[in-house]
């Protein structure tokens, strides 16, 4: 330090001898200062310099000289604080970031399906283009009923699985539905009970049940009223969550025997593929049907497309966005109006978009109307054939007669036990 104020003498001096006065004062002062330091060795200068440069060299000590031990233990406190409040932040980050990871994987998974269906490719040579008809299934979300998700891991097959639902009034039809399926070696099958009594008589037949909450609202109405009407706009409802946890469900009324396994007779390339109404090939999957007025004269005929409806008692939905879309534009319809659920499905599936009105976009197939048999082809022409006993359907729904429950049992007399006489007592409809 003594080096560098020469120099500034030095400098001083030098500058006082080409004349300016104020740099002989600065000179003379800084003479004064050295001669101070000569006489008072031990002077502010040189207990503050040490202290100067230690502050400069060692923060440290300086706090600890000045901080007093409470200042230390709040300052670490806080410290800690901090560094807590950063490891929350960190977790929250890694939070957020497995969130947004899997966003951008559902994202991505979505894409995937949208490019597929959007992919540009030619026309093909004449009689070999096809169009999509299986439209991609949905990311199954367990979050919306992880119990039903357990139930259903144990029970489904290749994610599929038979559901029926059920109250007390249809509880000896299900014995004979449950029955049937057993004894065709069915085991992916499930009854969705809408009150305790069923739910204890499938546990007791060892019947796989799956029990609805009876503080949900539509699980009383069912349960109070036990109308066969009430359960049907309830299944649509049900159903959605069925599909929104990936599996494909084959709807089944309790009012239908089981011969042989659906499963292995099902097509799977549609949206919904239903049994049908219909007792001849024109009635099950459609014909021109030709009307005709007079008075129009040239122009007299019209054409027109028939169809006897689907039925909404027995039949395989898949996990897709229009099958998901269906059953959300029935609950609605059935909620607004006071209509038959079969009517509305049918509907919903058939009519075309028009001014004012969106149609559904689902594909669906009719299934074989010997396989899949309603009562009517069994009373009208079935029984009558003389071939007949050799023929076994798949299944066969009591869907075109009241006195359901003795016509199911005469047809397991029929087929199971081979009473040929069986189903003759039964006249081809029903009594009013």
């Amino acid at each position: 330090m003594s080096g560098r104020r020469d120099g500034s003498l030095f400098r001083t001096t030098g500058s006082a001898f080409r004349g300016s006065r104020l740099a002989v004062a600065v000179g003379i002062g800084i003479l004064l200062g050295f001669i101070w330091a000569y006489l008072y060795p031990h002077g502010f200068l040189r207990s503050s310099g040490p202290n100067y440069v230690n502050a400069v060299s060692h923060p440290s000590s300086q706090v600890s000289s000045c901080e007093s031990p409470e200042r230390v233990k709040l300052l670490k406190s806080e410290l800690q604080s901090v560094r807590e409040t950063n490891a929350n932040l960190r977790k929250q980050v890694r939070e957020l970031s497995s969130k947004v990871h899997l966003s951008e994987q559902g994202q991505h998974n979505a894409q995937k399906q949208t490019s597929t269906l959007e992919t540009q490719v030619k026309a093909g040579p004449i009689g070999n283009v096809k169009s999509l008809r299986t439209n991609p299934t949905i990311l199954p979300d367990e979050s919306i009923n992880p119990d039903l998700a357990e139930l259903l891991q144990k029970i489904a097959v290749k994610k599929e699985l038979i559901v029926g639902l059920a109250n007390y009034n249809v509880k000896e039809m299900l014995e004979v539905w449950s029955d049937s399926i057993k004894r065709a070696g069915i085991t992916n099958y499930l009854v969705v009970a809408l009150d305790d009594s069923v739910a204890e008589f499938c546990k007791s037949r060892g019947v796989p049940v799956y029990r609805r909450d009876p503080a949900d609202a539509i699980s009383k109405t069912v349960g109070k009223t036990g109308d066969n009407h009430a359960i049907s706009g309830l299944k649509f409802h049900l159903l959605r969550e069925f599909l929104q946890l990936g599996y494909s469900v084959l709807l089944s009324d309790v009012d239908i025997v089981y011969l042989q396994n659906p499963f292995n007779f099902l097509y799977r390339d549609c949206d919904v593929e239903s049994m049908t109404d219909g007792y001849s090939n024109m009635t099950a999957y459609g014909y021109d049907d030709v009307s005709d007025d007079p008075s129009m004269g040239w122009s007299r005929y019209a054409h027109t497309m028939r169809i006897w409806v689907f039925n909404s008692g027995f039949f395989y939905i898949r996990p897709t966005i229009p099958s998901i879309e269906l059953l959300d534009r029935v609950v609605d319809r059935l909620s607004k109006e006071n209509a038959w659920d079969q009517a509305v499905f049918n509907e919903l599936l058939f009519f075309p978009s028009r001014p004012g009105y969106e149609g559904l976009h689902a594909s669906r197939r009719a299934m074989d109307y010997y396989l899949f048999l309603n009562s009517k082809v069994l009373f009208t022409k079935f029984r009558k054939e003389p071939k007949m006993p050799s023929y076994k359907p798949v299944i066969i729904h009591i869907n075109y007669h009241p006195d359901k429950l003795p016509r199911m049992k005469a047809v397991v007399e029929y087929y199971v036990h081979g009473k040929k006489e069986a189903l003759k007592p039964f006249p081809d409809g029903s009594e009013w």
